[in-house]
């Protein structure tokens, strides 16, 4: 895609990679320019703190930030930047396997974080999630976004 980025997908380890690949095809699919980039809010919280600080003045709309165990990039990430953030929780190994979507839903008020299901399926509905929000101002992706809308739904879509 030769266009600025609309979207940045993070996250917090290159094994995160399998679950947030499903973001990148929804995004594909819409024809919605993004990036990908790795880094962890515990082991990169400097080049992350850059990042979250200069996404809006470089071009970035949306941040989807996929992370497992603690999982706070989406969290660290919400807190230095107004722009819209959404985390896809990984698949832990603790708590029932569900530590990161409990460290993620978890925000504080007034430091929001819209968050999706765990695994594959959320990391997809983040993808969703950003083309509906960008339809707001841009015509093209709103008609893209709805197409496919209507196509899932077999016509139903009103």
């Amino acid at each position: 895609m030769s266009e600025a980025p609309a979207v940045a997908i993070l996250m917090g380890s290159e094994s995160d990679r399998g679950v947030m690949d499903e973001t990148t095809k929804v995004l594909d699919s819409l024809g919605i320019a993004h990036q990908v980039q790795v880094m962890s809010a515990h082991r990169t919280p400097e080049r992350v703190r850059e990042f979250a600080r200069g996404a809006e003045s470089s071009g970035i709309r949306v941040i989807i930030a996929g992370a497992g165990g603690a999982a706070h990039l989406p969290g660290v990430i919400a807190a230095q930047t107004t722009l819209p953030v959404i985390g896809v929780p990984i698949l832990g190994s603790s708590m029932m396997r569900l530590d990161s979507l409990l460290s993620i839903v978890q925000m504080p008020g007034g430091v929001p974080v819209a968050t999706v299901a765990v695994g594959p399926a959320g990391a997809r509905n983040a993808g969703y999630l950003a083309a509906a929000i960008l339809s707001l101002a841009d015509d093209g992706v709103r008609a893209r976004y709805r197409d496919f809308r209507v196509q899932q739904s077999g016509g139903e879509l009103a």
